[in-house]
């Protein structure tokens, strides 16, 4: 079951929202909510996920009541291999085992071909960040198993996030939430992601699939459209999913942490990783490239620091050459940035900045979409001829009709701040900052959008949503 779904919008919602709602036992409701949620999707699976939240709700609890640094580490050190070791196996395994077979002549290992969980790269970070907070003293062991399930089984970061952590939720799951829901706002927000994801991703879908299905016939306009329409498929895809849960949490009375803030207006891609995908990056930041030290320890250990995070970031996407190489290849624009690049970005025009960082994002975003490294080269090598472009063939030039290109002018244009920038302009209202989850963030409230417009995009959505087949996530496959 995906949020862009009719039967998610019009069934499982309203139905849980009344019982949970209507229940002395909100965390109780969520908690069977959410069990449900995964089982339509997952349905055995739900029982290894059970397993990994009752051991790491035992473990945290012995975790909380060692003494001793030594036997302290220990439980963490047998959490975390747990954790990474049932990840290892459904996403890693199969890879592994391909590339030794590829090394040792004979093959002496058999291909595996297990099927990856939903939503197990996201909940596997979750109990990590939680056992390691537990460990550094930085939150209270959770005494409740029911409340410790709920926080990782909540459906609405269960399957892409964002990545919440413990502390950002705690006092809101020991709460009175019939208090703090904000159902207004949560539908604002959960209406804006889902047309992010119908109106705009789910429409330049098709000439991104296009392009990177053409092989050896792909020319370079079409590759150029091919890649722009895969970066706009990704961020609002993924942003619109955020968004949608960002609302979620709204309304059953939690605060999610915002997950994007208008990645392609970054000048540099040091930027580009504040404002992309926020819960991973500072997940990363917080629990490996601090703990190794950051660039505390020098430049030769900065440097081993930045690319060890940014091979596990390549790496946490997926098991395939692909992400290896796309994260070292932001890993190595990132160290680039820092030992000099960036001061020259400063110094230079605000447009040099920003047309350096696009191009570099999409060039990793060919490398991120195809399925190998040899398709990614060939395709990359498509672009950089420049000379050879003319117009796109007439395959290229069915998918450009009315409701692609209006998805691709709507996504350059709100994939920027130009809303925002409009909406100052205009003195249009904002919500006050105390009820937005943009308090915690440091920021600005939110502007309150007209209700017709989310009305007519709630209506349109669901129109597109009725007459087509399921399109799930993205990120359902990382």
């Amino acid at each position: 079951m995906v949020f862009s779904s009719i039967i998610f919008i019009f069934y499982f919602l309203p139905v849980f929202l009344l019982g949970y709602y209507l229940s002395g036992w909100r965390t109780a409701a969520l908690l069977a909510g959410s069990a449900a949620f995964y089982v339509w999707g997952e349905g055995p699976y739900i029982f290894l996920l059970a397993a990994l939240i009752l051991a790491n709700y035992a473990g945290s609890r012995v975790l909380a009541a060692a003494g001793g640094q030594g036997r302290r580490r220990a439980i963490l050190t047998g959490l975390i291999v747990l954790d990474l070791g049932v990840l290892g196996v459904f996403k890693y395994a199969g890879f592994l085992a391909h590339n030794l077979n590829l090394l040792i002549p004979g093959a002496p290992l058999p291909e595996l071909n297990l099927t990856l969980p939903l939503g197990i790269s996201f909940f596997t970070f979750q109990l990590i960040s939680y056992v390691a907070d537990v460990y550094w003293r930085r939150v209270e062991v959770e005494p409740s198993l029911t409340r410790f399930a709920a926080y990782i089984l909540m459906f609405p970061h269960l399957i892409a996030g964002p990545i919440v952590r413990f502390a950002n939720i705690a006092e809101e799951l020991h709460a009175d939430r019939r208090k703090t829901g904000r159902i207004g706002l949560g539908v604002q927000y959960f209406i804006v992601g889902l047309c992010q994801k119908v109106l705009v991703a789910n429409s330049v879908a098709p000439l991104a699939d296009h392009a990177f299905g053409l092989g050896g016939a792909l020319d370079p306009a079409t590759a150029w459209l091919g890649a722009l329409a895969y970066a706009l498929q990704i961020y609002f895809d993924f942003c619109g999913y955020s968004n949608m849960a960002i609302g979620l949490a709204f309304m059953l009375g939690f605060t999610f942490p915002k997950n994007f803030d208008h990645p392609y207006a970054s000048r540099s891609i040091t930027e580009f990783w504040r404002r992309w995908h926020i819960s991973l990056s500072s997940w990363f930041r917080d629990y490996v490239y601090i703990p190794l030290g950051g660039n505390r320890a020098g430049a030769a250990k900065t440097v081993r620091n930045l690319l060890v995070v940014f091979l596990l970031t390549g790496v946490w996407h997926g098991a395939a050459w692909t992400f290896v190489v796309w994260g070292l290849y932001h890993g190595a624009f990132l160290l680039i940035e820092r030992f000099g690049l960036s001061r020259l970005l400063a110094a230079a025009p605000r447009f040099v900045g920003h047309a350096y960082a696009l191009l570099v994002v999409l060039v990793g975003w060919v490398l991120f979409r195809a399925e190998t490294l040899p398709q990614a080269l060939d395709y990359l090598a498509v672009m950089a001829n420049p000379a050879a472009i003319v117009a796109p063939p007439v395959g290229t030039t069915i998918l450009l009709n009315a409701e692609t290109l209006a998805a691709i002018a709507a996504g350059l244009v709100f994939a920027v701040p130009t809303l925002p920038w409009l909406l100052d302009r205009l003195g249009a209202p904002k919500l006050d900052p105390a009820h937005t989850l943009e308090l915690r963030l440091d920021t600005q409230g939110v502007h309150v959008l007209a209700t017709p417009a989310l009305i007519a995009g709630l209506v349109l959505s669901v129109a597109i949503l009725a007459g087509s087949t399921l399109n799930p996530f993205l990120y359902f496959r990382f």
